[in-house]
């Protein structure tokens, strides 16, 4: 029996010929993407990619150690570290595993039913545009393949994909140490995830 795949749906909600409605069909047609809503548009999490979000400040701190990643967004005071689907789930256990439960409240992530800000892509004209921006832009149907840090044999994933136990336990130490410096630093009530300016979800 054939089994039919389902098409990525463009935002039924954006007005044909917006900026909002030309990027949903660049994420359609580029990357396979599902998106909804307008001014911002958004990415629908699950399906292609989960969101491992973080503070920006921890996430430049990431990025400038040198661990692979997939893409990554920004969004306001926040970071979004794009994983395969099915990593959110994972991460309340990684962090117990690698020991660091409650120390990292910072760190969370979003899954299925979850939505992102859309960033406009590489050309784009307007869409969302100011509301947030590629840091490392998706490749053209790359997602949901090794483009994409996925859990593979608890940290030992192979060939070229970027291992998802390495990424958390990347991100949960610069979680910690930024939380650790604002609190000398007398910075208080910054970080929690309730107070952070723009979080990167969800409506």
């Amino acid at each position: 029996m054939t089994r039919t795949v389902p098409q990525p749906r463009s935002s039924p909600d954006a007005a044909p010929g917006s900026a909002d409605a030309v990027l949903a069909r660049r994420y359609a047609r580029e990357l396979g993407w599902t998106t909804a809503g307008r001014d911002p548009l958004h990415l629908l999490t699950g399906e292609s990619f989960d969101v491992l979000e973080l503070p920006a400040e921890a996430g430049h701190a990431v990025l400038r150690r040198g661990v692979r990643t997939g893409p990554v967004l920004l969004s306001g005071t926040r970071m979004g570290l794009l994983v395969a689907a099915g990593g959110a789930d994972e991460l309340p256990g990684l962090l117990d595993w690698l020991e660091w439960g409650p120390l990292t409240p910072d760190l969370t992530a979003v899954g299925a039913g979850g939505r992102v800000t859309a960033p406009p892509l590489p050309g784009s004209a307007g869409g969302s545009t100011g509301a947030a921006e590629w840091l490392r832009p998706p490749e053209p149907r790359r997602a949901p393949g090794p483009a994409l840090p996925a859990l593979a044999g608890f940290g030992s994933s192979g060939g070229d994909a970027p291992d998802l136990v390495r990424l958390v336990d990347a991100a949960a130490t610069e979680c910690h140490r930024v939380r650790l410096s604002h609190a000398r630093s007398g910075v208080t009530g910054v970080l929690t995830r309730g107070s952070a300016d723009q979080p990167l979800a969800f409506s």
